[in-house]
């Protein structure tokens, strides 16, 4: 018998605290459609990869591997217990990893590459775990749902119950968001006031700033679920490393600068830089547009996604910044030492120049 592949249902996984049960019910309605139809259905359970194909570190890939392995489990337990004993099989399951070659953020993004993945194996109906939510929640995007739907599919939510997190009255804000963001914008401004901790009016209107901050804007800075504090502590590690060598290719900079202004000749030669960087997501997209900013005879002029365009004053400023080093170091302090040995803008560009 040949399978319809229009009854057969997609799951996008994720490590969730609902995702057993939306297992449980996506293979609830798996079986019913079989038994209903006549014809096998099969259940794709598929992972949107958050990494790059380029990274050397596959910890991120082995951890969905194992992830998909267990659903898959899961569901075998469950259709066992569907099943009658004697029955034929009318249900499968299929696992796969999606969105290592792209850029994947938003949730249009993650949409995007789901729906290539169901389009591409006939699938029309796809059950959404309610506590997943790939690329953040803010109130500016649309949801994962939402985006889906868009694109024609069938969506359902599984029926299933999260635990309620405490929040603040009035607000959408847990507990834990708005603990993180205070001390972040507290500690900030006492930064800015010179640290003046003995005064008063320091302190009362440090508090009433950071907290107007936190409610005005924590939903947008946490678009997702709180970082490992793990991770956080490694990164702000590498950040305390990488800020020396910032100051230092800033004061270089400085001086190439001041040569090229001082000389009879004024040797400037003004161009536009384009290349796309490798790194991903708002944080490292932003610090590595700044950094550029600040190193004299470099202006970032505009980013969409890793797409940068950059304003280069003097010919060694773009030598530079097509070498990489601002680039690598930014990798460093975000996704860890591996991630350095990634090939420089002008390697990958003298790549595609030659592919084709």
């Amino acid at each position: 018998m040949v399978a319809d592949r229009d009854h057969d249902v997609l799951v996008p996984v994720g490590d969730s605290e609902t995702l057993r049960r939306t297992v449980t019910y996506a293979v609830e309605q798996a079986h019913e459609t079989a038994t209903e139809t006549g014809t096998p259905t099969t259940v794709h359970f598929v992972f949107p990869a958050r990494w790059r194909v380029f990274e050397t570190d596959r910890s991120d890939v082995e951890s969905a591997g194992s992830l998909l392995d267990r659903v898959v489990v899961w569901a075998e337990e469950d259709l066992d217990e569907l099943t009658a004993e004697g029955d034929p099989t009318t249900v499968t399951f299929e696992s796969a990893t999606v969105g290592g070659s792209e850029y994947v953020f938003s949730p249009g993004d993650f949409a995007d590459v789901i729906g290539q993945y169901a389009d591409a194996n006939g699938v029309e109906r796809i059950v959404v775990d309610p506590s997943f939510r790939p690329g953040g929640s803010a109130p500016i995007l649309r949801s994962f749902e939402e985006e889906l739907a868009r694109r024609g599919f069938d969506v359902l939510e599984a029926p299933v119950t999260r635990r309620t997190r405490r929040r603040l009255p009035f607000t959408d804000i847990g507990l834990s968001e708005f603990a993180l963001v205070f001390a972040t914008s507290f500690l900030f401004y006492l930064a800015l006031g010179g640290w003046h901790v003995t005064d008063p009016y320091e302190l009362v209107t440090g508090v009433a700033t950071a907290g107007v901050v936190t409610l005005t804007l924590a939903r947008v800075t946490l678009k997702s679920e709180l970082p490992a504090l793990r991770r956080v502590g490694y990164a702000l590690g590498r950040l305390a490393l990488y800020t020396p060598i910032l100051l230092w290719e800033i004061a270089k900079a400085n001086v190439a600068l001041a040569y090229v202004v001082l000389h009879p000749s004024l040797p400037i030669d003004p161009r536009t830089v384009e290349f796309d960087a490798a790194v991903w997501g708002d944080m490292p997209v932003t610090t590595l547009a700044n950094s550029i900013t600040l190193t004299p005879g470099t202006l970032t002029v505009d980013v969409a996604r890793q797409h940068f365009i950059v304003h280069a004053l003097i010919p060694d400023a773009e030598t530079d910044l097509l070498d990489g080093k601002l680039e690598r170091l930014v990798r460093f302090v975000f996704y860890g030492r591996e991630s350095a040995r990634i090939a420089s803008p002008r390697e990958r560009l003298e790549d595609e120049e030659g592919s084709q």
